[in-house]
């Protein structure tokens, strides 16, 4: 990390892979999608396949089980709620289950829904369509999508932590991954930056 900006050691989508929205106004979308994914990767490619059947406690999933419901979740959010092609749930799994088939599978996913996303006319991301039990707008369904992607990240964050691991860098320095002009935003000084 350098020059003052964050630079990820690892990309799984570059930004040539996004394609472009037909919506213009809604670029950010697929884009946010995509660096969502690569922030999932960078956090999962920290375990060891050693680790796949940690929990912190017994009630806790292990880190196994939540990189299998990324990936199913995903599915069904995408495939169930938004219409994207997606493939039969019994060929979601990587086979066996390891740290970088997952980190291979989340990304190969992301990425084989981009053209169908990119697609899409603003009435599509604006109808309300069924969602479990309610009735909500598509890119309302996205975005809670993505807000569950980081819900489930930030809980293997903190089993990483827990198994002395490296927390890497997503939207800000951690403390193991930190460079030049990094700010963590800790004190009333630099919350009153303008």
């Amino acid at each position: 990390m350098n020059g003052g900006r964050m630079r990820y050691e690892f990309i799984a989508i570059e930004q040539n892979e996004i394609p472009l929205m037909k919506v213009h106004s809604l670029q950010y979308a697929l884009d946010t999608y995509a660096s969502e994914t690569n922030k999932v990767v960078s956090t999962w490619r920290e375990f060891a396949n050693s680790d796949l059947g940690f929990r912190p406690h017994p009630k806790s999933s292990t880190v196994e089980d939540i990189l299998k419901h990324q990936l199913l979740s995903e599915r069904r959010f995408f495939g169930e709620f938004l219409g994207t092609p997606e493939p039969p749930p019994d060929h979601i799994l990587p086979t066996p289950v390891t740290i970088e088939e997952c980190c291979h599978r989340v990304a190969a996913l992301a990425k084989a829904r981009f053209l169908f996303l990119a697609e899409q006319d603003e009435g599509w991301w604006s109808a309300v369509v069924p969602f479990f039990d309610v009735q909500r707008e598509r890119i309302w369904i996205f975005w809670r999508r993505i807000l569950h992607t980081t819900h489930h990240r930030t809980q293997l964050t903190v089993y990483l932590r827990m198994l002395d691991k490296v927390v890497p860098a997503t939207y800000g320095p951690t403390s193991d991954v930190t460079w030049t002009g990094a700010d963590p935003t800790t004190t009333v000084k630099s919350a009153g930056r303008k």
